[in-house]
């Protein structure tokens, strides 16, 4: 975790005062030609507080991370992924890969 950049940082430690399980919230860092994507794993139960109503949370969060990359001229995105214990997968017949997918095309 010493190499952790600031921005992979910042959204640890804030989603990591959100939730319920701090100790799940790990993220994961990948850059190429369109920027920073930074993917953020949680506790399934922990979903909603991460999203929050009508996905306000996540868009904060998103927000001020877009902040701290352009202090340091980068795009970072964050997605957020969806496990399959989250509460949209009630259907068994769902597909984790286009539900998480369906997070980031809301623009949240």
């Amino acid at each position: 975790m010493a190499d952790m950049e600031l921005d992979q940082k910042f959204v640890e430690d804030v989603v990591k005062q959100i939730v319920n399980h701090p100790d799940d919230v790990r993220t994961e860092r990948i850059v190429d030609e369109r920027g920073v994507l930074i993917t953020l794993f949680i506790n399934p139960e922990d979903m909603g507080y991460v999203i929050g109503r009508q996905g306000q949370t996540a868009r904060a969060i998103r927000i001020l991370l877009k902040i701290v990359g352009a202090k340091r001229n980068a795009r970072v995105n964050l997605k957020i992924y969806e496990p399959e214990g989250s509460r949209r997968f009630s259907n068994a017949e769902t597909n984790p890969v286009e539900e998480s997918a369906a997070v980031d095309d809301l623009g949240i």
